[in-house]
Formats: structure tokens, C-alpha cells, sequence
């Protein structure tokens, strides 16, 4: 029979759970509830080229991603060649811009008015875009060269980690059975790296569904764009909520698809010592070749997105820190701080009551908040806006009729709602941060606290936290971030006197003020940088054995005996 703690703590992480699926739950009772003539219109003529260019865009941004990140992470991990340490780094800087950014500065800078067509037309001589044919980037190519160049780090990190984790052993055994370096990557190392990048591309395409900002200045149709125009356009919000459920079916699927490929990943190491990892060293034209092609990433999703920021910047001059750019940067950082206090919190509480509680459903339970991750803004921002709406009416109606004074927005279009939307969105990276750093503490500590008299509340507060403050940090610090550049659902439920820079930079590129979105863009960027280059460190030293710079032993194999040497680690020079 369970104790008390363990039926307190799983009644309040169903409620918790409850109170983050109630997205989802009203979405789908709205979609099926209501009815009207736009559905029918939409469902003929809008919905098949939402659909069509969504698949086009998750297809194609899967397929890059995939080869780029492998690609890469195999070169960094395996091979020595000039700039392999930097470019270790850099290959992860991207994804400290957000896709809507990038899209305006390509937009900005390959569009017909744009300097590259312009120089071709000086140069060769044409005199307008009919005497010649460039690639359209407002278009699904467009999208995909977008997402790909921004995203693909997701797949990069995973595959990287999962390269640095594998033994070197079973590389060597496929080398001594006459595979070469390529055969062995094909046979041995992909393979082990199958869930890693699994789990690697559905990140990719959650973000793909999200996005708003880039797939609209380029004018794709996809769901999430559709779903935006028929509520603020079209004014039909049931019909939004109707195409929602449509878009809810993609995100079942990937989120399906990447825990099944995680439950049924079975490999694991035959041995507890972690040797060194032997680099193969490249000369000539192959480590050319090499830097070459791990500095294209970078340079297509960072490197050229920066120069066309910076240039928009300086033209704008200081006249963009204007009165509009410093509030929007006060309610960025108000919004962002609050936002990782408060997912910190129910992060721990979930790992803690997971970690403590003796009934498997709970367990299971605090999965589902990573749905929440999964769910798009715009599918966020409408399944809050009803219930919430809807509690403030009877809130306002109660009052009037016991107190004759009315009370209205005390949830809806307030702070709360996007606190809330925040929470619901974020946090799965909080939870995972947060319970990879519980799996360290050996449950022998909890052994130990226990039978000196402490509860399991002063065990979390005396011993618990000490230990998990740098996973704590890490999960705060990428909830900031995440925040600070989050679009669709600020777009959606923000006040209508709350500005965030990421609206900021959206609404200056839609009225096509590119130059004075740049200084807002800027900000957003420098502040997902530090994060970025943190989670690479994390990642990088992760190999059992491996040796820090200053000289200090990394973590032991968790299978290694006290009396073995720890193993130097060159994986991550």
C-alpha cells in the first residue's frame, strides 16, 4: 500500500500534468464540437496546401539535418584536421538564432532588391528579374534551407554525444573483420547512434511545426501558418482550433515515434574500461576538405544571418535603442526570469517525486510534459486562450451576481496566461536537465540521509540541492533563452501593451523596418550564445574517463572498480 508522501506526490503531479495537457484536451473538445461553413471551405481549398507544404518542410529539413549533423559529428569525433577544436564549438553556434531571424536577413539579402541579385545584374548586365532565373528563396526550398541551416546542431549534439559515448572497442572489432573507416561508420557507429539521432530529427521537426515567423515572411502554408491567419485574419477561431487537431496528429506522431525509438533502444557496453579514442589524422586536400565541410553549416546558418544583422544594426545606428526597443527588452527579461524560476521549480518537483515514488504510474506520468514541448505555440496559445477565457466569464458573472461588481481578463491576455504557456512549453528541458543530474547522486546518499533522521523534503533541501545546482543553472539558464526568443505563443497571448523583442523584431520585419529590427535581432542572438557554448561543454565532456582542460580526472566508468586508473580521454581535445 502506497504511504502518504507517494499518494501526495502522485495526486499533485496529476494535477500538474492535467493542468498541462489542458491544451491539448480543449483543442481537441473545440475542434470536434465546433461547426460553420469556413471549415468546409478551408478543409477543401486551404487545408491539402497546408498539409502538402508541411510534409515538404519537416521532409526536407529531416533529410538535411540528418546528413549535416551526422556528417559533421562524425568528422569532429574521429578525425583530426586544421580548426577541429574551434569548429567543435562553432558547429553549435546556429542555434542561438531563431528561424524567423535568419529568414529576414536571407530574405534581406537574396531577395530581387536584395545586394547578391543586384551585384548580378551590374555585373552581367540584366536589367530586371525576367532576363534571368535565381532560386526563390520565399518559397518551401526557401523554409528548408532556413530550418536546416538553424537547426540541424539538434541532430549534430545528439550524434556527437553518442559518438564520444560509444566504446572504441567495437569500432576496432569492425576494422579487424575488414570494414574500412566509412564501412565501420555505416555498420557499427550509426547503427548504436540510431535512437541518438532519432531523437536528434524529432527535435528538428517539433521546431519546424512551431515556427511562425520564418514560414510566414516566406510564405509557406504550413499548418502553424494557417492556423495564425484563419484566428487573426479569418476571425474563426473554431476553425483554427479544427485545423489544430489536424496539426496535433503530426505531433503525436513525432512525439510516438521518438519515445518508442528510445524505449526500444538496446545496446549497451560489454565492457568497463573507456579507452582513448585514436584520431585519424588528415593532410591535403581530405583535411581541407574536411574544414570545409564543417565550416559550411556554420556559415550558412550563423556566420552570413550575423554579418546581415550586424550590417542592418549599424545602419540603423542608436536611434533604434528607442523608448519601444529598452520596454521590450524589460518585459524580455521580466518574462524570461519569471518563466525559469518557475519551470525550475516544477522541473525538480517532477524529478523528485519520479525519483521517490514507489508506484511506476508516476513515472509514466511526468513523461507527458514533454508533450507539451512538442505542442506548437499557435496550438498552445488558442487551447489556453479558451478554457482561461471561459473561466474569466463565470469568474466575472459570480462576481456580478454576488458582489454586483465585474471582474474581468484575470487570466486570459494577462502575464499569467504566457507564464503559463511558458511552463507548459518548457518544461521537458527543464524536467530532462534536472533528472539527469538526479541520476548521478547514487541513491546511497538517500540511504544514508534517511537512516540520520532526515525527511525525503530535507534530503532534496540538505543534500539533494547542493549537488544539482549546475543542472539547476544549466535548465534555468536554457529556459532564459528559450524564452527570450520564443514567438508564436508571445505573438498570441501577450497584453496588448506587452512587447517582448522577439515581437519586436516580428512586427519591425513584417512592416519590412528590417534595418531597425537588426538591434532587437542582436540582442536575442548574444543572449542565446552563452547557453549554446554551455551545452556544448556539457556534451563534450561527456566520455567516461575523459580529463579535464585544467588537468582534473573526469568521472569514472559507473562499472569501474576504485583501484583502476581512470582512463585519459583524447575524444574532446
Amino acid at each position: 500500500m502506497p504511504s502518504r508522501a507517494d499518494l501526495a506526490g502522485f495526486i499533485a503531479t496529476a494535477l500538474l500534468i492535467a493542468a498541462m495537457l489542458l491544451p491539448v484536451i480543449s483543442i481537441i473538445v473545440l475542434g470536434i464540437t465546433s461547426t460553420g461553413s469556413v471549415w468546409g471551405h478551408l478543409a477543401s481549398t486551404v487545408l491539402p496546401r497546408a498539409i502538402t507544404d508541411t510534409l515538404i518542410v519537416l521532409i526536407g529539413t529531416g533529410i538535411i539535418t540528418i546528413v549535416a549533423g551526422a556528417f559533421t559529428a562524425w568528422l569532429v569525433t574521429m578525425y583530426r584536421f586544421p580548426g577541429r577544436d574551434i569548429i567543435d564549438r562553432l558547429l553549435i553556434v546556429p542555434l542561438a538564432m531563431p528561424t524567423y531571424i535568419v529568414a529576414y536577413c536571407y530574405v534581406e539579402l537574396l531577395d530581387a532588391a536584395g545586394p547578391v541579385q543586384t551585384l548580378l545584374r551590374t555585373v552581367v548586365g540584366w536589367e530586371t528579374a525576367r532576363d534571368y532565373w535565381f532560386p526563390e528563396i520565399r518559397s518551401p526550398g526557401g523554409a528548408i534551407l532556413v530550418m536546416s541551416s538553424v537547426l540541424y546542431p539538434y541532430v549534430y549534439l545528439s550524434a556527437r554525444a553518442s559518438f564520444v559515448q560509444q566504446s572504441i572497442c567495437a569500432l576496432e572489432v569492425a576494422r579487424t573483420l575488414g570494414r574500412t573507416e566509412n564501412g565501420a561508420l555505416w555498420s557499427v557507429a550509426l547503427p548504436l547512434a540510431r535512437p541518438a539521432l532519432i531523437a536528434g530529427v524529432a527535435l528538428v521537426m517539433m521546431e519546424c511545426l512551431n515556427d511562425i515567423g520564418a514560414v510566414e515572411y516566406l510564405g509557406v502554408e504550413t499548418l502553424t501558418a494557417t492556423i495564425y491567419t484563419t484566428w487573426v485574419q479569418r476571425q474563426s477561431l473554431g476553425s483554427a482550433a479544427q485545423i489544430s487537431t489536424v496539426m496535433l496528429l503530426f505531433v503525436f506522431a513525432l512525439f510516438t515515434a521518438e519515445r518508442f525509438s528510445r524505449g526500444q533502444a538496446q545496446f549497451h557496453h560489454t565492457t568497463s574500461r573507456y579507452r582513448p579514442i585514436t584520431f585519424a589524422t588528415l593532410h591535403g586536400w581530405q583535411a581541407v576538405a574536411a574544414t570545409a565541410a564543417c565550416l559550411t553549416p556554420f556559415i550558412i546558418g550563423f556566420a552570413i544571418p550575423f554579418a546581415v544583422i550586424i550590417n542592418g544594426a549599424i545602419i540603423a545606428g542608436i536611434e533604434a535603442m528607442d523608448a519601444r526597443f529598452w520596454s521590450a527588452i524589460g518585459y524580455s527579461l521580466t518574462l524570461a526570469t519569471i518563466a525559469a524560476v518557475v519551470v525550475v521549480i516544477v522541473g525538480l518537483f517532477l524529478a523528485h517525486t519520479k525519483r521517490n515514488s514507489r508506484a511506476p504510474l508516476t513515472a509514466h506520468m511526468t513523461q507527458l510534459s514533454g508533450l507539451g514541448y512538442a505542442v506548437p505555440g499557435t496550438v498552445l496559445a488558442i487551447g489556453l486562450l479558451i478554457p482561461l477565457a471561459g473561466l474569466d466569464i463565470w469568474i466575472s458573472s459570480t462576481t456580478q451576481s454576488l458582489f454586483g461588481v465585474s471582474l474581468r481578463q484575470l487570466f486570459a491576455g494577462t502575464l499569467f496566461t504566457l507564464i503559463f504557456a511558458y511552463t507548459i512549453r518548457f518544461t521537458a528541458i527543464s524536467l530532462g536537465t534536472i533528472d539527469a543530474g538526479f541520476q548521478r547522486i547514487s541513491p546511497n546518499i538517500d540511504a544514508a540521509a534517511r537512516t540520520l533522521g532526515e525527511t525525503k523534503f530535507t534530503t532534496l533541501i540538505r543534500v539533494h540541492l547542493p549537488i544539482l545546482l549546475p543542472a539547476l543553472g544549466a535548465a534555468a539558464l536554457m529556459v532564459f533563452v528559450d524564452t527570450m526568443k520564443e514567438l508564436p505563443a508571445t505573438l498570441l497571448l501577450r497584453p496588448f501593451n506587452v512587447e517582448t523583442l522577439a515581437t519586436l523584431v516580428y512586427s519591425k520585419a513584417d512592416a519590412f523596418e528590417f534595418e531597425q529590427a537588426s538591434v532587437a535581432a542582436l540582442a536575442i542572438v548574444v543572449a542565446g550564445l552563452l547557453p549554446v557554448l554551455l551545452l556544448h561543454r556539457a556534451i563534450a565532456h561527456g566520455r567516461p574517463g575523459h580529463k579535464t582542460q585544467d588537468g582534473r580526472p573526469g568521472r569514472r566508468s559507473p562499472n569501474s572498480r576504485p583501484d583502476q586508473p581512470l582512463n585519459k580521454s583524447s575524444a574532446t581535445d
